[in-house]
């Protein structure tokens, strides 16, 4: 799938060019894109010269020149082009530089790319000419017409060589290459040969020379459809493409069909199906869960191969008459699979049951029946065996069909089923039918807002479902709500509440210990019934999730939807945990690993493991670890620097978080230091979200610098504090009575004299400046704590010589008058030769 953001709009054409490398698109928008499809790139856009948009284009053989064709101008262009053109081709003699275009003026124009002019305007149709084909030797061409005639052209003459009627609008030709054996498609002469598709939705062979049909080849498995004159057939072909290299035609149908034809048998070798109406109902297929059938907004069912997403259409429901006025098809609402998964019914207004070849894949009906006065809106097969099944109606009526023993074989005309019994089981339309494992009970649920056996939702019940492990029965309502209730008393078990619209289908999942359902919200959810917990919600559908199946063997799940669109789901419980065992395994490697590289200091390895694992707490102990070190800066620097711009741009994304904590915003700040004095801003912008990280620096940043710069000043002031101070006085002599025990006064008087003003020590300005950082800072504690602690142990180590026993300090006036500070400290046993002065 190749996407661009700057052009959503629809493409209107494209062209593979013949040597397989190049792809051109062009859009609504005129823009045309050169991709590189095999690496889904697109190498090249231009604009569009055209002012509506291109409706062709092509390649010449040497894959040099594209032409491009619009509708409404009558201009010519080399390169890119046209008159009023619906297609171009160039001539297979590139020499020759010639172009040609088929109009919808029914002419076909030859142009010299030399000159850029027309040379020739060949004229033979009444109507549109749709297609143009080449002989190997580029003398003869064939055109084909929605007049219903193709035309065989002598090049050289510029003349008819023949016209061949072929009885319907055709919409494209192929010349069959003369060098192959096609004595298949009834090919006998040497003579050419040409194939249309057309109108009728029928593939022919064509011989030129006697302008006579020899083959005819018809849509596989397509049903007689009757339409009025002017109406399209949704069998008709729209275009028909030759696929040389691999000897096939491409063919597309009205309804956006891709078929793929064999030659020369001209059999249909694939199928691939361009649009999907509403997907009403999808179930697994096959033996080992290979096919899919899907129920879609139509009166045909698809199976298709999920190898290969080809895909079988089938028919036979009912027959389509469709007019300008009247459309009627009744719609393919239910499909059901027996236990081994060869055989499945689906209904409409009508049962058909259908039976899978498990060689070859072909599916064909075996049996039908009918009975209801309405629509059919669901069906269930039998578990145990091929016996039975049982249907519920709009009519309010259940009915239950024995199937024919035996089978028809393949080829044969289906047989007739009726209706063993029936019941009026509801007053409203039955929306779901379901059989439990042993064959011995059925429920079923409706608009009524019951569900038989018993009652129980608000509103509409749209789905049952039987356990396949426990006698539990599940039932799926309107009300947005999953209920389990026991077969053995009816009682409610459990219910489940999650989903904000109806829940439209149920499945019983991982052996019966989990529930799979879907709503028109477009969710699925997946429950685990013993918890009632709603495990996991997958959003992958935009409309209602009509469809849900799970594989016989729990790996595959499927869902449709009315987005037109089929979502395929495996189970990856086993793979998510490897996946995270091994990841588990993985980090206690590299957390052994870490520890070792810090052992023999290998700091870059280290720090780009921490990375690795996403641990930013382990990142910032590498980082205290260098910083630890004698030379701690150089060898950070010098790590940071060895460092990959995605790990840079990690650390840039850590410093974020370690800058909000006072405790390593020290290491935040020296990472930043080394970041932006080596990097230049234009290196620092192109990481990402750049900007945002350091918008959410900045703040913090500021705030640290500020705290830092109120501490400097305090202690600049303590400094001070101490340069200037005059100590003097001493310590009064203690005269101790021996025969006195009265206790000396040990309570401290202390007063400090700074150029003779006093201040007393309980009214420090360091503790005034921490009272205030507390407040300021409480939301960062830890940083104001850190600071304050720094902060005390300064005061506490400068203070710790003069702090007495007992203390008596005087101002002595009579010392000189540069106010040094004399303290006079003396012992409590007066000794006078234990007396210190210290100046």
């Amino acid at each position: 799938v190749f996407s661009e953001q700057d052009d959503q709009e629809d493409i209107t054409s494209f062209s593979l060019s013949p040597d397989d490398e190049m792809l051109v698109t062009a859009s609504r928008a005129l823009l045309l894109k050169q991709w590189d499809w095999k690496q889904e790139k697109c190498t090249r856009s231009w604009r569009a010269i055209h002012n509506v948009p291109v409706a062709s284009m092509t390649f010449d053989c040497t894959s040099t020149l594209l032409a491009t064709g619009q509708t409404l101008s009558r201009s010519l262009k080399q390169r890119v082009a046209l008159n009023n053109s619906v297609g171009v081709k160039f001539h297979p003699d590139i020499s020759r530089l010639q172009l040609f275009s088929s109009s919808v003026d029914c002419g076909i124009r030859i142009w010299d790319l030399r000159t850029s002019k027309c040379i020739c305007v060949l004229e033979s149709h009444y109507s549109a000419v749709t297609a143009l084909a080449f002989s190997p030797d580029g003398q003869t061409l064939i055109s084909s017409g929605r007049d219903k005639i193709c035309s065989v052209w002598d090049l050289e003459k510029k003349a008819v060589k023949r016209t061949v009627p072929v009885y319907e609008a055709v919409e494209g030709v192929v010349l069959l290459p003369g060098t192959s054996d096609f004595s298949q498609m009834g090919v006998k002469g040497e003579g050419l040969h040409f194939v249309t598709a057309g109108s009728k939705g029928v593939l022919r062979v064509w011989d030129c020379s006697s302008a006579r049909c020899v083959f005819t080849q018809m849509l596989p498995d397509a049903p007689a459809v009757k339409t009025e004159e002017g109406d399209l057939d949704p069998r008709s072909l729209m275009h028909l493409l030759p696929m040389p290299q691999s000897n096939r035609l491409a063919t597309v149908t009205a309804e956006h069909n891709l078929l793929i034809y064999q030659m020369p048998a001209l059999t249909v070798q694939q199928q691939f199906v361009g649009y999907n109406d509403d997907i009403l109902d999808v179930k697994f297929l096959g033996k080992d869960d290979t096919h899919i059938v899907v129920a879609t907004n139509s009166s045909q069912l698809k199976v298709f191969e999920l190898a290969t997403n080809s895909c079988q259409i089938l028919y036979g429901h009912t027959v389509i008459f469709q007019s300008s006025d009247n459309l009627s098809a009744y719609t393919v609402l239910y499909i059901d699979v027996f236990r081994k998964g060869s055989m499945f019914a689906s209904c409409d207004n009508s049962l058909r049951l259908r039976k899978m070849d498990l060689k070859s894949g072909h599916v064909h009906c075996v049996a039908q029946g009918s009975g209801h006065s309405n629509a059919v809106g669901s069906v269930a097969c039998s578990r145990l065996k091929k016996a039975f099944l049982v249907s519920g109606s709009q009519d309010c009526t259940i009915k239950v069909w024995d199937l024919p023993d035996p089978l028809p074989d393949v080829g044969c005309e289906p047989v007739l089923m009726t209706a063993r019994l029936t019941e009026k089981a509801h007053d409203k339309d039955v929306n779901s039918v379901t059989i439990s494992p042993n064959d011995k009970l059925l429920a079923s649920g409706s608009q009524d807002r019951s569900a038989k056996l018993w009652s129980g939702h608000s509103r509409g019940v749209w789905c049952v479902q039987f356990s396949p492990v426990d006698q539990v029965l599940a039932t799926a309502s309107a009300d947005g709500s999953i209920k389990i209730w026991s077969i053995q008393d009816f009682s409610c078990l459990k219910t489940f509440e999650g989903h904000d619209a109806s829940v439209l289908k149920i499945i019983f999942v991982s052996r019966g210990t989990q529930l799979v359902s879907s709503g028109s919200d477009g969710l699925v959810k997946l429950w685990t019934i013993k918890t009632n917990e709603c495990v996991k919600t997958f959003d992958a559908h935009q409309d209602e999730v009509w469809a849900l199946h799970g594989s016989s063997k729990d790996g595959l799940m499927v869902t449709g939807s009315a987005d037109s669109t089929i979502t395929l789901w495996k189970d990856v419980t086993e793979v998510e945990l490897a996946e995270e065992q091994a990841k588990q395994e993985d980090q206690v490697l590299k957390q052994q690993e870490l520890s070792n590289l810090l052992h023999e200091k290998k700091y870059v390895k280290a720090l780009g493991v921490a990375i690795s694992l996403t641990q930013p707490h382990t990142a910032l102990r590498v980082i205290r670890e260098i910083r630890q070190q004698e030379d701690g800066i150089q060898e950070l620097e010098k790590t940071l620097l060895k460092l990959r711009q995605d790990q840079k741009e990690s650390l840039l994304r850590y410093c974020v978080v370690w800058n909000t904590n006072s405790r390593s915003c020290l290491d935040a700040q020296a990472v930043l230091q080394v970041l932006l004095t080596h990097l230049s801003p234009e290196e620092i912008l192109q990481y990402q979200a750049t900007r945002t990280h350091l918008e959410a620096l900045i703040p913090y940043t500021e705030r640290h610098m500020q705290r830092i710069g109120r501490l400097l000043q305090a202690s600049m002031f303590l400094d001070y504090m101490w340069q200037k101070m005059r100590i003097t006085g001493g310590i009064d002599s203690v005269n101790l009575d021996d025969d006195d025990d009265d206790e000396l006064d040990t309570s401290p008087q202390s007063i400090f004299i700074i150029d003779k003003q006093p201040v007393e020590m309980t009214d420090n300005p360091v503790s005034q400046q921490r009272q205030e950082d507390e407040e300021e800072a409480l939301e960062d504690s830890e940083t104001t704590e850190q600071l304050l602690d720094e902060d005390e142990s300064v005061s506490t180590s400068k203070s710790a010589h003069v702090k007495p026993n007992r203390v008596n300090s005087v101002v002595d006036d009579s010392e000189d008058e540069d106010n040094v500070m004399e303290i006079s400290t003396k012992s409590t046993d007066s000794d006078p030769s234990k007396t210190a002065n210290i100046r």
